[in-house]
């Protein structure tokens, strides 16, 4: 069928499309000439950085802080036309050039918002949430390799310190809840507790399995060994209904749809973050955002060899990975319907923990023998 047959909206979301292929296939260009930029010049920078460890991690976490900050603007406007494109919608159109400025002007739409505090909420937890979801989810992306040469913090036990710090976000959202003194909130705090602790179990033996093929806990060194072959190519029977077994427990993680009990505007109008407004509601968005870079690049580390592969550079590869994860778990989001409280539990104790025990089993075995 010709462009001009096509109904005035399918053309126009094709043209989007098309022009999204272009602008990503620039992103890449440019990712690639990177390593040809003139980096020796930055040397004295690094130098004086460097000799003030301080002032090293201080600005590392600037740098981190406003990358996802960046991020999480481009990925919100990202979702939105694909959920209008997957819903045969246009999504944000008016402001920007075709609703490129929209993220932007909700920013400054939440930093000139009111903050309310309820009468009787607790302020001090009120006020404290926010950071106790919002660190955590920057502290996972510091031991997150991007590259040989671009990892914040390369720890020995990366896999442990970024399991053992996403579960501390549970935390920030029950205070969340606890905090405002409203019903529902308090009812989406204690889901999402409930939740993560529940999907945290075969999350961490999937990631046992690979920390036990690749014999290392840092993050670094699983992509190193998988120079050759990528673990879900070398070890396909394992790996694979691993990397379901992963994806499914990292959607439950990061309160995505359809485990995105916690927030549930059908029945808890907006979940643990219903009273925040303005910044605080950001900080909240923000974070939930960052967790999900932190948790599609955790995947394409374990499962699909980080930065490897051929022509592009290890930084375009491991971006690659990470945006098409990404767009999986948002086309889960769009096409999926929510899940009852009972069956998101009974999926995650009666199938994926034994399936997860058998396959850490099976993986053991596999070593020995």
């Amino acid at each position: 069928m010709s462009m001009q047959r096509l109904h005035p909206r399918s053309a126009s979301q094709a043209r989007e499309i098309l022009i999204g292929v272009v602008i990503a296939a620039l992103i890449l260009a440019a990712l690639s000439a990177t390593p040809l930029l003139p980096w020796h010049l930055l040397d004295p920078i690094r130098a004086y950085f460097y000799e003030r460890p301080l002032l090293n991690n201080l600005a590392k976490a600037v740098l981190l802080v406003s990358f996802m900050a960046v991020q999480c603007l481009f990925l919100i406007w990202m979702e939105r036309k694909f959920a209008g494109w997957l819903q045969a919608r246009l999504g944000p159109m008016h402001v920007g050039w075709k609703g490129v400025l929209q993220t932007f002007a909700d920013a400054i739409k939440l930093l000139l918002k009111e903050d309310i505090i309820p009468a009787l909420a607790d302020k001090p937890m009120f006020r404290l949430a926010p950071y106790l979801v919002f660190v955590p989810a920057m502290l996972t992306l510091m031991v997150l390799p991007f590259s040989p040469n671009l990892v914040g913090f390369d720890y020995h036990l990366g896999a442990l310190f970024a399991l053992s710090i996403s579960t501390t976000g549970a935390l920030g959202i029950l205070a969340a809840g606890w905090g405002a003194n409203n019903k529902y909130s308090v009812l989406g705090g204690m889901r999402a507790v409930a939740q993560l602790l529940s999907y945290e179990i075969p999350m961490i033996l999937i990631v046992l399995c690979v920390v036990t093929l690749k014999n290392t806990m840092s993050l670094t060194q699983i992509v190193e060994r998988q120079a050759g072959l990528w673990n879900i190519v070398a070890h396909p029977l394992l790996m694979i209904p691993g990397a379901l077994i992963f994806f499914s427990c990292a959607l439950a993680e990061v309160y995505r749809a359809p485990f995105d009990l916690p927030e549930a505007e059908s029945e808890l109008v907006s979940g643990f973050h219903t009273e925040y407004s303005g910044m605080r509601f950001a900080i909240f968005y923000i974070a939930e955002f960052a967790n999900n870079v932190f948790t599609a690049g955790f995947a394409a580390i374990l499962f699909f060899g980080g930065w490897h592969g051929p022509v592009l550079p290890p930084i375009a590869w491991f971006t690659l990975k990470t945006l098409l994860l990404i767009f999986l778990m948002m086309w889960v989001r769009w096409t999926l319907p929510r899940l009852r409280i009972d069956q998101m539990m009974s999926f995650c104790w009666k199938l994926l923990v034994p399936a997860s025990l058998i396959l850490f089993c099976l993986t053991a075995l596999s070593v020995v023998w």
